[in-house]
Order: structure tokens, then C-alpha cells, then sequence
């Protein structure tokens, strides 16, 4: 006994204009920067977005530090070539983190974080290098005066944060912050002291 097995037809349809990718689309920002979109986390309007603005200073001045660190990491020379290439590098995956991490802060609070190289630029506190090639010991004091700033306004930030109730922003201020950039400057200024040769009797 022979059972017939009938298939289902099923009805493939074409849409050429759904597989054609649409370029050149336009339209108004969904949300102007500098303005919050509040979100339910017991937070206030107020204490968001002054979280936001501190954040976003913090922020540029991170994204300048770490291609600061990426400047030098490529120009380092001399003797300490190959230590100081590893550890500035180190030391840029670091800054990569937590650009990262306070970004996404900025998102959380319901605001905009600085985004493009531009907008860093004109924002930052940390003074511009020149394009050219520098000393170590140079490199290593334009890094220390970069974390000596992030550091300064990283502690009132954290400050203002506890004092307005913003959990959340003191404790990536302080935990994440602040201890990176402390022990990146212990590496640092290491490197600048200046130690006689150790000699045996």
C-alpha cells in the first residue's frame, strides 16, 4: 500500500524595494543635546542633569587622556622604549573602559555624552600637544598634569553626586574613576624619580 505524501505549497513573495537599502534618510534629532529624557530612577530632572554636565567635562577630558596615551604610545623612544610602549598602552585600554562606562551614565541619567572628536576638542581642559615627537620625561609630565586634571574634577563631581543623592555617579567616580587614574599616576611619576645606581660593598 502506497501513501502519498503531498507537500504544502508555500507562496514565496519578492519585495525588491524591502531588500534595496534606503541611503540618504533624513530627519530631525530625536533628542537635542544638553537636554534630558527622564527616565523612572528616582532621580530628579535637576540632579540628572547636573550629573550629566559634570560627566560630560569628566568625559572629554578621559577621551583627550586616552589619546594622549595613544600619541605617546606610539612616539615613545630611547631607552625605555619597549616598557613605556607596553604600559601606555595598558594604561589607554584602561582610559577606553571607562570612556565607556561614563558615556553609558550619561545615557542612564537620561542625557547626551560627547561623542565626537570635535565636540571633545572644544571641550576639553586638558591643553592640546604638539604633533611632533617629545622627550619621555615631557610625555610623562603631560600625562601626570592630564590625570592631575581628570582627578580634581572626578573628586568635586563625586562630592557634589553623594551630596545630591546620585548614588550611582559617586560610586563610578570613586571606584572606577578616580582609583584608575590614581594608580596610573603611581605608574607614572615612578618613571621620574630620580634613584642613584644600586652598588654592592
Amino acid at each position: 500500500m502506497k501513501t502519498s505524501i503531498t507537500k504544502s505549497k508555500r507562496r514565496f513573495q519578492f519585495h525588491p524595494e524591502r531588500a534595496q537599502p534606503q541611503i540618504g534618510q533624513r530627519a530631525a534629532e530625536i533628542q537635542a543635546f544638553g537636554t534630558i529624557a527622564k527616565l523612572p530612577n528616582a532621580l530628579s530632572e535637576q540632579v540628572c542633569q547636573g550629573s550629566v554636565e559634570r560627566l560630560n567635562q569628566i568625559l572629554a577630558d578621559t577621551m583627550t587622556l586616552r589619546d594622549l596615551y595613544k600619541k605617546h604610545h606610539w612616539q615613545v623612544s630611547g631607552n625605555t622604549f619597549y616598557q613605556l610602549h607596553l604600559l601606555f598602552d595598558k594604561h589607554y585600554d584602561e582610559q577606553v573602559e571607562l570612556v565607556d562606562q561614563i558615556a553609558e551614565r550619561i545615557q542612564m541619567l537620561g542625557g547626551l555624552s560627547y561623542a565626537m572628536a570635535a565636540d571633545v576638542a572644544e571641550n576639553t581642559n586638558i591643553a592640546r600637544p604638539p604633533k611632533g615627537r617629545e622627550e619621555v620625561p615631557v610625555q610623562l609630565s603631560r600625562l601626570l598634569t592630564a590625570h592631575e586634571i581628570i582627578l580634581q574634577g572626578a573628586r568635586a563631581s563625586a562630592r557634589k553626586a553623594a551630596e545630591m543623592g546620585d548614588d550611582g555617579t559617586n560610586d563610578l567616580l570613586v571606584s572606577d574613576v578616580i582609583r584608575t587614574n590614581e594608580m596610573q599616576v603611581w605608574f607614572l611619576a615612578e618613571h621620574l624619580v630620580t634613584s642613584p645606581p644600586v652598588t654592592t660593598e
